[in-house]
């Protein structure tokens, strides 16, 4: 199964790598998301090797929607992606948006360096495969998110190692107007993968 993807790579050496998950498909989340086309435009000239793609039945990608089971393995087939890009001195970074936040948070392959979930809702992934895991975890919420309260996830991630929690003041679950704030926190996150490893 072959899915869509884009690529821009980092000039120079990249600082880090980017795979970006994109929200629900079922409710017209695609690559091309808000949140998601911000984040791939600034991640690469500020040195970020980033990856973003459509899960499977959206767009160009192939296959079908399968309740975000069978998307875990396209995330995982992007890491393989960017992995084949990156030396072996660039932290591999996995960001995701809603939908896409819950996907990464669920994917505790051994190359990843770090998950940065923005406003996951915790409705397809509990976080249990990296709760425990000691690498570093971010999570972004919206101060009036929609989708669920940033107190319940808060509250949910609490018990986790490794885990911080970051809200961003008036912002809805699709930060119309605060692009730029999402953007600038997911720099610093990346930033700090590079400065750890």
């Amino acid at each position: 199964m072959r899915l869509e993807a884009e690529y821009t790579a980092a000039p120079g050496t990249p600082r880090a790598g980017v795979v970006l998950c994109h929200p629900h498909p079922q409710y017209g989340g695609t690559m091309r998301s808000l949140v998601t086309s911000a984040l791939f435009e600034a991640l690469p000239p500020a040195g970020y090797a980033t990856l973003r793609f459509n899960f499977r039945g959206v767009e160009g990608s192939e296959g079908s929607w399968d309740n975000g089971v069978g998307e875990r393995d396209d995330v995982v087939a992007a890491v393989d992606a960017l992995a084949g890009e990156l030396t072996s001195s660039a932290p591999l970074a996995l960001v995701g948006w809603s939908f896409g936040g819950d996907m990464v948070l669920s994917i505790a392959d051994t190359r990843i360096a770090g998950w940065c979930a923005i406003a996951p809702p915790l409705r397809f992934s509990d976080g249990a495969p990296v709760a425990a895991d000691g690498r570093p975890k971010h999570l972004v919420l919206a101060e009036h998110d929609e989708v669920r309260a940033p107190r319940e996830i808060a509250d949910a991630v609490a018990p986790w190692t490794a885990t911080t929690v970051e809200i961003i003041g008036g912002a809805s679950h699709f930060f119309v107007g605060r692009t730029d704030r999402v953007v600038a926190v997911v720099d610093g996150f990346c930033a700090r993968l590079r400065s750890a490893g």
